[in-house]
Order: structure tokens, then C-alpha cells, then sequence
């Protein structure tokens, strides 16, 4: 989300060193030989390349900075950036030429996403880069934490546009493929670049950025108040009650009672540009409409009377011609939003295949209490930071998935009834970059089967999961793992695909499910240490303690005690 000041400050701490070195010493080499400012297009070119070092692919990045003519690392940066944001608009430019290929109504509904998705793709890269401010060295850690989580946000909306062909038979898909290439490998090289800052102040050994003084400055985070210090006293007051003695700036009600009996139409008094927490009180009642909280309404809460009494529901599928990525029946894309005592369903059935009850896109992003029921497709966790507490999910077929960095505790995972020739699949986590800091974490959640399902489950078995993108991370520790579980554990996605490149870990779980005796033995399944495993607590994975925290849902940070 916004240019030039939030990369700058950050980058300029540690690219000035190398590149200014780079600049100094090709000027001391050629001194002697050159005249009239000669050295300056070999000193850009040594520190074009100097940046694009860490990338993978090196040649696209220095081709996008090749024009620059400058050692100037903020220009630099910048270009980088604007090179990766006018290729995804020429994209959207360009996707005109597909018109004709996508003859049929899918491949229409496809390439109508994927111009909403690029939209989506450069608001990561440039409107949140605009929140970081001015550099603050104590707050490196979460500049680039921030940087690395939008950087695979635009990541994951270019590889949902191409996901929107993939059960699609024109040759509509392949050219948008071909169209995105470009900017598929400059956004892989931005997230590079971002995720070499760590090294590079290692490398260079740049004076006040030393490990000591970060981790001081990481306990200073926090004013007496126990908030962060950005956040406004409004946001303090409200974050200081509990969300159920929230005040609701309108109320939403089936029996008229309220000032709206539609959830949409009350979303239309969010404020644009909200910065504070806007409640809507969503009384019990099922609410049959297809909710969309979109990129305008940041701060949004719902709370309802429960989450099987305020219940939104609808029943949009791929089955009978929608997309999967607008088939949800709540879709939420602003950031910080919340939801309590709130249920999400997408009553479609089995038969209909594709059918997403919650699409989520928002960056930290809280549920508490709430219920997701489908069957295949449940949960969308798209993108972004999410986080999930003693929340309830019904499914079949990877009834948990996308690619956020989410932390799910006090989960309850309930398998249902699948057609007579399906298998069932808890998770399917959709990291495609290996530098991308998402992943799934099941933290004392616990796996069964619903009532329907137990009967069938030695001919339709049930794994943890299975890896959707190359580079799939899940992670389920101190978990109960009711017999439902085969004894594999794991399920490829098709073939040797991403066996060798995902990261799947089971740590501390109990029951007779999480016996690892004959799980599978591929190269991607790890085995990890208790050290390892706190590194995907909600504390660290998610940096809990600068959003979760004091948002007024139960938190664990580190280990559950006592499980």
C-alpha cells in the first residue's frame, strides 16, 4: 500500500552501505582513466546489481532497473517497485486480447477476477507501503515483517487469477500465464530484496542495528498502557472493552427492530478511510445474502448473539457456473477486521463441489467464537494475518485453505459426509514463493468426525492435509487427533508434486490419530524440536503481541499450557 517513504526508510539504512561501497569503489578504479563523470554508468550498473543479488530472477530484475542511471538506493528501490506496478496494470491493459478467447462463462468470470485481483495485487505494493511512515529503527522487525506479508499478498492474488482457469477448457488461460509472467518474477524479486534485509544488516554489521540493540528496541515496543504506541487513544478505549460491551455504531436485526435488517446496507455508513473500530451488532437471525466487506472499510467488527443463533447464509458453488474465489458467502477484504459469536455457512452440499462460506483477505484479521459450515472449500484463508480462536469449522475437501499466515487455537476441525467417492482433506495451505512468510498453524485444535461421517470413514478416510501450491507450510501441534486420521497423515496433491519443497510438521499432538508410525516419508515432512516449534506460536509467527493482543479475544502467545 504506498511508494517510496516506508521501502526508503528501510532500505536506505542498509543499501546506502553496500551501494555507496559498490559506487566508491568502481569511482577508485577508474579514476585515473576516466573523465567527465564516466564512472556513473558503471557504478549504477554494479549497484543495480548489487540489489538484484538475493533474487531469483536476476535478469528481470536488472533489466526493470537498467534506465535508472543512478547509485541512489531510494531511486533504486523505487524503480523496482514501479516497474513491478506498470507491469500488473499493462496486465490488466492487456487482458483485452484474452477477450476472445475466453468464450465461455467461466473463463469470462475468470478474467473478470483476475482485474479485480491486480487491482488488489498493486494496492499491496504501494497504498499499505504508505502506512510504514519515516524509519524508526526499533521498529525494523516489523517494517519488514509488514513488507514481506504484502509482498506475498500480491504474490497470491497474481496466482488466484491464474487459478480461476485452471478447470477452464479455452486456451484463455495460458494467455493470461504468458501476460503475468513478467510481473510474477519482479514481485518474487521485491519479496527477495525485502527478505535479505535481516543478512545484509548482519553482513555490513551496521553500527545501532546490532541484534541486542533490535531486541531492546522490541521491549520498548509497548507503552505503560501495554499498547502499542501508534495505536490512538479512541482505538484504546474501545480495545479496552471486552468486543460484546462494544458500543455498535448500528444495528442489524430480522425482525425490524433495527435501523437495517441487511448486513450490506449497514456496511454502506462505514466511513471510508475508517481508523477506528466500527461495530455492527448483528442480532440472531439468519441472514440469507452474500456479504462483501470490501478494501474501503478497514476496522469493521461484527458481533452477533452466537454462532449458531446470528448465522449469514448463501449458497453459491462452482457446480452451477460461479468461480470459487466468488462463491463465498462472506467475503472480507479491508484489513482489521474482526468477528465474534458469528456464523458463516454455505449450505450448497457436497454435490455442488467449489462452494467458500468465508473468504478472507483482510490483514489482521480476528475471529472469536464463530462457526464456518460447508463441505468442500469451507474456509477460505486467502492471504495476509489471520488469526483464530475457539472457532468451529464442518467440511470435506480442503475445508481449510489459501495461503495467509494464520494461527488457529482452541480449533475444532468436524468432518462430514463426502460423496461415495471422495476422501476428505482438512487443509490445503497455497504458499507458491519459498521466501513467503505464510503457512497454517493448528494450535490445540482438535479433529472428529460429525455424525454422518463416522459410519463412512474407513472407505472415505481423512487426512491432515495436502499441498496445494510448491512450497505448502502447515504446522499442527498439541492437537487431538480423533481416530478419523488415517495413519498416513498426508495426501499429495497429484503425483510427486511439491514432495520434496513443502514443510509439514506435527508436534505434540495426542490421540490415537497422531501416532506417526506410518506417516508418510517425504522429503518436505519435518521433524521439529521444541525450539522450532515456538518459532509458530502465535506470539512470533504472527507477531500476536502488536494486534492480537490487546484486541479483546483470549490470546496465547507461546505454548498452551497444561495440553
Amino acid at each position: 500500500m504506498g511508494k517510496a517513504p516506508a521501502i526508503i526508510g528501510v532500505c536506505s539504512v542498509i543499501l546506502v552501505a553496500m551501494v555507496v561501497a559498490v559506487a566508491v569503489g568502481v569511482t577508485r578504479n577508474h579514476s585515473e582513466s576516466s573523465e567527465g563523470g564516466g564512472n556513473e554508468p558503471q557504478a549504477s550498473k554494479k549497484a543495480v546489481q548489487a540489489i538484484c543479488q538475493p533474487t531469483d530472477y536476476k535478469e528481470a530484475c536488472e533489466n526493470s532497473l537498467t534506465g535508472s542511471n543512478t547509485t541512489d538506493p531510494k531511486e533504486l528501490i523505487r524503480a523496482g517497485f514501479k516497474a513491478t506496478i506498470r507491469e500488473i496494470e499493462k496486465v490488466v491493459n492487456n487482458s483485452g486480447t484474452i477477450q476472445d478467447a475466453a468464450k465461455d462463462p467461466m473463463s469470462r468470470q475468470a478474467l473478470d477476477n483476475c482485474k479485480e485481483l491486480m487491482g488488489y495485487a498493486i494496492d499491496d505494493l504501494t497504498n499499505s507501503l504508505n502506512q510504514l511512515g519515516a524509519f524508526d529503527a526499533s521498529r525494523l522487525d516489523e517494517y519488514v515483517e509488514n513488507l514481506k506479508t504484502w509482498m506475498g499478498g500480491s504474490i497470491t492474488y497474481q496466482q488466484t487469477c491464474l487459478d480461476g482457469f485452471v478447470n477452464v477448457s479455452t486456451e484463455a488461460g495460458e494467455k493470461m500465464r504468458k501476460l503475468l509472467n513478467t510481473s510474477q518474477m519482479l514481485t518474487s524479486n521485491g519479496l527477495a530484496m525485502v527478505s535479505d534485509i535481516p543478512k545484509l544488516i548482519s553482513d555490513l554489521n551496521i553500527t545501532g542495528l546490532k541484534k541486542s540493540d533490535t531486541e531492546w528496541a522490541q521491549r520498548k515496543l509497548l507503552a505503560k498502557d501495554g499498547f502499542s504506541p501508534w495505536v490512538s487513544f479512541r482505538q484504546r478505549m474501545l480495545l479496552q472493552k471486552n468486543l460484546s460491551q462494544m458500543k455498535s455504531n448500528v444495528v442489524v436485526t430480522k425482525d425490524g427492530s433495527g435501523k437495517y435488517n441487511n448486513i450490506n446496507q449497514a456496511l454502506k455508513e462505514v466511513p471510508k478511510k475508517n481508523v477506528s473500530p466500527f461495530v455492527v451488532y448483528i442480532k440472531v437471525g439468519v441472514y440469507n445474502e452474500q456479504v462483501l466487506v470490501d478494501k474501503f472499510m478497514a476496522n469493521v467488527v461484527f458481533i452477533g448473539d452466537g454462532p449458531t443463533r446470528t448465522i449469514i447464509t448463501g449458497r453459491l458453488n462452482f457446480a452451477d457456473g460461479t468461480t470459487t474465489f466468488k462463491t463465498s458467502t462472506v467475503a472480507v477484504i479491508s484489513p482489521k477486521f474482526m468477528a465474534k459469536n458469528i456464523g458463516f455457512k454455505n449450505t450448497a452440499g457436497a454435490i455442488k463441489h467449489q462452494a467458500v462460506a468465508l473468504k478472507v483477505q483482510s490483514d489482521q484479521a480476528i475471529f472469536h467464537n464463530c462457526q464456518m459450515d460447508g463441505y468442500q472449500d469451507t474456509l477460505y484463508a486467502h492471504s495476509h494475518r489471520q488469526y483464530y480462536r475457539d472457532c468451529t469449522i464442518t467440511g470435506t475437501i480442503d475445508f481449510v485453505f489459501g495461503n495467509s499466515a494464520s494461527v488457529y487455537q482452541n480449533y475444532k476441525l468436524i468432518i462430514r459426509k463426502p460423496l461415495d467417492n471422495q476422501q476428505c482433506f482438512a487443509t490445503a495451505q497455497g504458499r507458491s514463493d519459498r521466501r513467503e512468510t505464510s503457512g497454517f498453524v493448528l494450535q490445540n485444535c482438535t479433529f472428529s468426525g460429525a455424525p454422518d461421517y463416522l459410519p463412512v470413514k474407513a472407505r472415505s478416510k481423512t487426512y491432515l492435509g495436502r499441498p496445494w501450491k510448491e512450497y505448502s507450510r502447515t504446522i499442527i501441534m498439541q492437537s487431538q487427533l480423533n481416530d478419523i486420521v488415517t495413519p498416513e497423515g498426508w495426501m499429495p496433491w497429484a503425483g510427486n508434486f511439491a514432495l520434496d519443497t513443502l514443510w509439514y510438521a506435527e508436534f505434540n499432538n495426542r490421540g490415537p490419530g497422531a501416532i506417526q508410525t506410518n506417516r508418510v516419508k517425504w522429503k518436505g515432512i519435518k521433524k521439529i524440536t521444541a525450539a522450532q516449534a515456538q518459532q509458530f506460536t502465535a506470539g512470533v509467527f504472527l507477531r500476536g503481541a502488536e494486534w492480537i493482543q490487546n484486541s479483546g479475544v483470549p490470546y496465547t502467545a507461546g505454548m498452551i499450557p497444561g495440553v
